[in-house]
């Protein structure tokens, strides 16, 4: 994709210009580390459109004072006929307010780049893994897993339009005893298929409706041949098919989301391919992995039948962590962090960073297993960036009151059953209304609610709104007479403008939530203009007997909601036209 030059980075570009030509003049010495230098909107919009930290930073590098340099870089500044003024703030900011016309252009350029405004080459191509979701194959999909999904494929969406190759990973948790645990509770169900009564379920199997299926697959497809045989005859064989049937049933709930990944990689694999062994052998070559003893249990007396038990140890201590951890049981079974850091060891052979979407429970093994992966990546000659973000539950109401739950599943709401009664759309953005590390609430009476107080309802609003408007005018927007636009629209203009920065700052960061309340801003100042005419009639968007500014209006409005469809597009959910 070729450099597209939006406002800000055209912007950002003339300042740097200006600071190759004070490095021309001996202002500023050859070759200045400029890595600092950020040109983005002051905090307070009535500062101006954009401000520099350029003097604050380069003043120690040219031997001045920032504000001394900061004059300099004004003077340069003011010859640009788009910078209507460049004023120095403080102890050297550079604050500037933009020409009309240079918004007018980025009106332009929003039509000229449609579906691809906002798009970034930042990423260069760069490889990540995102690996979200990861839920245990024992059952349906709940809404325990439903944020992480959500904030997991947004985040790969966001990526890709800042310029990355993207993998979509999912972890299949299939080597552990809980996997045991579903083969048990599918063959109880098979002997029910048979046609025996089974009763009750017994306490430590799964009870959920959604195994009945797969126990009358497993009668279809073996007869009685198990029904009464030893456990060791049939445990494997039932374990394989459960895991693959309870990963079609979490394929199907995923992509009820609109949820696809590329890859899905299985825990027993990893394990059968010695990957765990690899990665002890070579963290014992660092010295990072010795055989010792753990401390007894902190804070109370240890069990009756605890004993100190020599077990290979990863030095997380080195690394924040309040103990050494166990990459093995005393049975000789991997931990599940031993397993983990050979996943992720194995992930990173493949990609130029990592990134794992985690519950907030997990939140105490972050540092160690962070740690681990550098290390192992580190003493392979790669240096691979390893993300963890961290999630929180979604606690569900009705109308306040707290969700009872799905009778299918036996002890969780599933997330078909939030799906398929409040929409795919509804469920995506509403995970997105809040960082993902703070609580959330998810009542089904507010999230369809029609209401300015409603987030989705809000912003789709807008967006039928604008479509609405385009559809019944009887002018078509036009570009020939921008000038007619004046500081009302151009304000709604600077906000749609932040769109491409936005994108570019929240995938630095990680955050996908960012381009859902740079939405929600967009939204507001949109409904805000459009309110304006309620009082006004002179500041309706229609203007009856003069078509030119109305063509105007209307090709503004087009643009905001050509940002509003991109920014959806990147969260995944549709700009409906309609409401």
């Amino acid at each position: 994709m070729a450099e597209m030059q939006t406002l800000h980075a055209a912007f950002a570009a003339r300042i740097d210009a200006v600071l190759n030509a004070l490095e021309l003049e001996g202002v500023l010495p050859a070759d200045t580390p400029r890595g600092n230098v950020t040109v983005e909107p002051p905090r307070d919009p009535s500062h101006g459109d954009l401000a520099t930290n350029a003097a604050m930073v380069l003043a120690k590098q040219a031997k001045t004072n920032p504000r001394a340099l900061a004059e300099k870089i004004v003077d340069h500044l003011s010859r640009e006929p788009d910078i209507a003024a460049a004023e120095i703030a403080g102890p050297g900011f550079i604050n500037l307010r933009l020409a009309p016309d240079a918004w007018r252009r980025e009106l332009l350029a929003i039509a000229d780049l449609g579906d691809a405004y906002g798009r970034s080459v930042m990423g260069d191509g760069k490889t990540v893994n995102v690996e979200y979701v990861s839920a245990n194959p024992t059952g349906p999909m709940h809404m325990g897993h439903c944020r992480g999904a959500v904030v997991g494929d947004a985040l790969c969406g966001l990526l890709e339009w800042a310029g990355y190759r993207v993998t979509r990973e999912y972890y299949v948790n299939d080597a552990g005893g809980q996997v045991d645990v579903l083969a048990r509770s599918a063959h109880l169900r098979y002997r029910e298929a048979l046609g025996e009564h089974i009763g009750a379920i017994p306490e430590g199997l799964y009870p959920g409706d959604y195994l009945k299926p797969v126990g009358e697959r497993l009668a279809q497809e073996f007869g009685p041949a198990y029904k009464d045989a030893a456990e060791s005859e049939w445990l494997g064989l039932f374990r394989e098919r459960s895991v693959a049937a309870m990963m079609d049933m979490i394929r199907e709930d995923l992509a009820l989301l609109g949820i696809h990944h590329d890859l899905f990689s299985s825990e027993a694999e990893l394990q059968a391919a010695k990957k765990p062994e690899a990665a002890e052998a070579w963290l014992r070559e660092k010295g990072l992995i010795y055989d010792g003893v753990l401390e007894a249990p902190k804070g109370k007396a240890p069990p009756e039948d605890w004993e100190p038990v020599e077990l290979p140890l990863f030095r997380s201590t080195e690394f924040g962590d309040d103990q050494d951890r166990p990459i093995k049981k005393s049975n000789g079974a991997w931990t599940y962090f031993g397993a983990d850091l050979a996943y992720h060891f194995q992930k990173a052979e493949k990609a130029d960073a990592l990134i794992d979407i985690w519950g907030a429970d997990h939140a105490g093994t972050v540092k160690r297993i962070k740690a681990a992966v550098a290390a192992l990546t580190k003493g392979a000659g790669r240096d691979v960036p390893f993300d963890v973000k961290l999630v929180q539950m979604v606690k569900l109401l009705r109308d306040g009151e707290p969700v009872k739950m799905s009778k299918r599943s036996g002890t969780f709401v599933t997330l078909a059953d939030v799906v398929n009664e409040v929409g795919k759309d509804v469920v995506r953005f509403t995970m997105l209304t809040r960082k993902p590390d703070a609580q959330m609430e998810f009542d089904f009476a507010k999230v369809v609610e029609a209401s300015k107080e409603n987030p989705v309802f809000y912003l789709q609003y807008a967006h039928a709104r604008i479509h609405s408007t385009l559809r019944k005018a009887g002018v078509a927007p036009d570009a020939d007479n921008l000038d007619r636009l004046g500081e009302d629209e151009l304000a709604l203009v600077r906000e749609a403008a932040q769109f491409p920065r936005v994108v570019e700052a929240a995938a630095k960061a990680r955050e996908p939530h960012r381009i859902a309340f740079f939405l929600g801003d967009l939204a507001a100042a949109f409904h805000s203009f459009w309110n304006a005419g309620n009082d006004d009639p002179a500041k309706r968007i229609i203007q009856e007997g003069d078509p030119e500014l109305t063509a105007a209006r209307l090709f503004l409005a087009a643009q905001v909601g050509q940002v509003i469809r991109n920014g959806l597009a990147i969260l995944g959910v549709e700009a409906v036209e309609e409401m």
